[in-house]
Formats: C-alpha cells, structure tokens, sequence
C-alpha cells in the first residue's frame, strides 16, 4: 500500500530535525513529530560550542575528536551566522596536568582534524597578555586554541526550516502516542498535547530520535521491552554579570579532574558550566541543583581573581544527555559517541534507534542514519549536506561584519547592537524578517529589548514559536535580560494572536 511518509521521526531535537533535513533532501518523503517545542530539552542546553572535545583524548576517543573537530569548519560554513570561531585559554595549573602533556593533546587537537581555516594553538603569558588580568596572578602561563561557538537552538530550527522548506511535515507539540506494525509499514497514532485531537498516518520507516526519551518511546510508543540502552547525565549552567571585556573562552581544569568553560554570553554575560552527574526522573523537569551551583562558583573562583558568588547568578539551566550506556563507572567518562541500532530487516517495518551524540557531531549522524535507511528502503542517493548552507547562511564565512554593515544602511532606523543581534539570529534572512519596514513604526509593537511585533511574527509564521517562552528562551535568548512584566505582556500578546 502506499504510505504518507517513507521516513517518520520520533523527536525535535538536533538529531531528529537534521535526520529530517538528510532524508527529504535525498527524496524520501518525511515527517517529524516532537512533543513540545523543537529543541526544548537537550539541544538547547548545551555550552554552545562546537568542539573536538579535549578532553575526551584522555579517555582514548581518538575517532570521536577526529569527526568531532572535522565537522567545526563544515558547520561554520554552513551557518556563519550562527556559528563562529572562538579562541580558548587553557591556563596551566601546577598541581594538574604538566604543561607539556597539555601541549602534546593541543599538538592532536589541532592535526588530527582536518583543520584550514581556524588558527592554531599558541602559547601566552598571562602575566602580559590581556586573558591573564581577570585571573589569579598565580597562572603565568596558558595554551590559546581553536573552537566554534554555536547557537544551539536555533541550529536545531534551522534544520527543521530547511526540511521544511524540502517538503518535509514538521509537527510541534505533537506526541507520539502510538505505533503499531501492520506488516511492512507502521500506522502511527499522533496526539496533539494541546488540545487532545489525534490523527493516524503510515510510514514505511521510523527513526526513535527522542534524546533523554529515546528509551521510553521503545517501551511504550513501541511496545519493546528495552529500556536500558542510555545513561542520562545531567549538565548544568549558571549565567552570571560579564567577568571580563576581552573576546576569549576559559577552558579550567578542576581537581576532581573534569572541566568546565567561562564563555562569553549575549554581550553582557558570562556562561559557566557544565556539570557531569547521573540524572534520575524526568528529563523535562530537570533544573540546576544548589549543589551544581556551588560546584561551579568553586570551580571559577579556582581561577578567578575576583569571586564568583551564588548570588551573582542571573539564570542557569540544565539539560540531560541521553549518553549511550557503555558501563564507564562515572558520568564524565561515559562516550559522548552516537550508537545507531535497527529493529526490523527491510519489509518489516524497521526502526531505527539513535542513541547517545553530541550536537557537534548531528550531522555525521544525520548521514549515518540516513544511509541506514537508504539500504533499507532500496534508494540511494550521494550524501549532500556537508557544503551545503542552512538558511539565512548566504554569505561568505567571514564576512559578518559586512552583513552587519549592509544591514544598518538599509534600515538606518534600527541600533547597531539590535542589528547585530538580528543578523546573528537570521543572517542573510534578515531583511525577509524586516520584511521592508521603512521606520520603527513599521516593526510594530515593541515588547522591550529590541524585540518587536514583525520579528515574533517571524518567529510565529517561519519558526513554529507558539509562546513566550519559545520566542524568549530558544528562538532569542532575550528572556534574560527582559523584566517580568515584558515576559508576561509578550505571551499574553501571542496567546490573543492564537
């Protein structure tokens, strides 16, 4: 019989949204489902950096780091807007790690990965370089290497625009309530959370890409008994006031031998984290524990010349990483690798499960899980979104600051800072999200921060936003440094916009 969709995916995040770009770029018919907002949970809770992961060199993941610090460059290309180079200082600390295994990792880092464009590692002295005067005078020496910093939840919209805009069914707030196998193809009960109503469509497919519930939609959406196959592993976050004016990231080892990073955040800010704990419950509900907090003050202030106090925290936030369960005896050294396994051989109606990987790496996966279902369904077509651009991405890598330039010249009207934030979140798009607008007046109402009625709608009718919250904490960011009054009349206006 014929079906709605050949491919069907379980879940809205990084994983899913970019599986979902893959699959209808290379013709398959495809629809995604995702229970709340897209990229909700994990994806949006990440440290917001493309990386190799360093660290993970120590535990041996050679392959990993390699694919890892490969897909850096491949995704600033992509998204320029969204993705941008970072410089990291990894200060040397006496009772930790030596210097020269410090740079011996560095020397990997930076030739095992395929690296052009970004620059190498060097050695400084903080008691003249710049990065040194927010540290204790007693670090004298630090390594200065290459990252990317990405924003995270609009990378995982931007895939599911661009799906969208292949022909993909993009479906938010819509929960997979249950699938059953009606022989070579499965018939899909869908319910949508808000008001209840459900739907049935067909796939020949199904991709479980469900994150933190990878395991759950197994045992209940699909009646398996298998429910052991991740380990959830709570990463916290604390934003506090800015701690230094220069442009790098801190990169700070901590004595229980895990790490954490001090990044520049939404000009203002510091973002600091993560934190590596073994997570019980539901994964929606998770938050940043007193604990964690104090964990991450004390790691600062390790380094810190000035104290990073409990109360200097303006907002944290807490995801969980549905890490593929490989029996390590800590949270910190479980891989952060992707696990993809088939239940089902072609003409069965197969599923495949995606468990564990990180956001640097979704694409790769996304291909891996895509060529999977090419062998199952029988077609085959080249892989093709390694150089190929996520909307608002059509300009040339480094060349924000001219987009930034064009911009401010054909809309005088706007602040140079409310530019700079627009084209970071659309890029080329960003005069389709003005939309003409000649004056101030032609934004519409203005909800505080530079954020106006023409870009929520933006964000209604482009970005499937649906509430404050999606516009504030996912599509914008802007909910830290708004006042309740504004976070409560914004979502009172999009309710009566509904």
């Amino acid at each position: 019989m014929s079906v709605d969709y050949d491919v069907f995916v379980i879940g809205g995040g990084v994983n899913g949204c970019g599986i979902a770009r893959d699959a209808v770029g290379r013709g398959f018919s495809t629809g995604l489902c995702e229970m709340k907002d897209l990229g909700w949970a994990t994806s949006s809770s990440s440290t917001k950096l493309i990386h190799g992961g360093l660290r993970y060199l120590e535990h041996y993941e050679f392959m990993l780091v390699r694919k890892a610090l490969k897909e850096r460059e491949v995704l600033w290309a992509m998204a320029p807007h969204i993705v941008e180079p970072v410089r990291l200082i990894l200060p040397h600390h006496k009772g930790l790690r030596p210097a020269w295994f410090l740079r011996l990792g560095l020397f990997v880092y930076d030739y095992i990965g395929g690296r052009h464009k970004l620059p190498a590692t060097k050695t400084i002295n903080l008691a003249t370089h710049e990065t040194g005067k927010p540290l204790k005078p007693l670090f004298k020496k630090a390594f200065e290497f290459s990252d990317c910093w990405v924003d995270d939840s609009r990378l995982v919209m931007l895939n599911a625009r661009d799906a969208a805009e292949r022909g993909a069914d993009i479906m938010v707030r819509t929960r997979c309530k249950r699938a059953d196998k009606k022989g070579d193809h499965w018939e899909i009960t869908l319910e949508n959370v808000d008001s209840g109503d459900e739907k049935i469509v067909t796939a020949s497919l199904i991709v479980n890409a469900a994150g933190p519930w990878v395991d759950d939609v197994l045992s209940t959406s699909l009646g398996k008994n298998d429910s052991h196959n991740v380990r959830l592993v709570q990463g916290s976050h604390i934003v506090v006031k800015k701690l230094f004016d220069h442009d790098r990231s801190y990169f700070f080892q901590n004595k229980d031998d895990r790490i954490i990073f001090a990044i520049p955040y939404r000009d203002d800010y510091t973002l600091i984290g993560t934190t590596d704990r073994d997570y019980e419950g539901d994964p929606g509900n998770v938050k940043a524990s007193r604990e964690e907090i104090s964990y991450l003050c004390d790691c600062a202030n390790e380094y810190f010349a000035e104290p990073v106090l409990e109360e200097n925290v303006v907002w944290t936030y807490s995801g969980v990483r549905p890490l593929y369960d490989d029996g390590a005896s800590m949270a910190q050294e479980a891989t952060r690798d992707y696990v993809l396994r088939q239940d089902g051989e072609a003409g069965q109606a197969p599923v495949l499960n995606i468990f564990g990987g990180k956001i640097t790496t979704y694409r790769v996966l996304s291909e891996a899980v895509v060529e999977n279902i090419e062998d199952l369904l029988g077609t085959k077509k080249p892989a093709w979104t390694e150089g190929a651009t996520l909307p608002g991405g059509y300009f040339p890598v480094e060349g924000f600051d001219e987009l930034v330039t064009e911009t401010l010249a054909d809309f005088p009207f706007l602040e140079k800072p409310q530019a700079r934030r627009m084209c970071r979140a659309y890029g080329s798009d960003t005069k389709l999200m003005l939309n003409g607008a000649k004056s101030l007046i032609d934004m519409g109402k203005d909800f505080g921060c530079g954020l106006s009625e023409i870009e929520v709608n933006y964000m209604r009718e482009k970005e499937w936003a649906q509430t404050a919250e999606d516009v504030l904490w996912r599509r914008s960011k802007l909910g830290i440094k708004m006042s309740d009054d504004q976070i409560s009349a914004l979502g009172e206006w999009m309710k009566s916009q509904a």
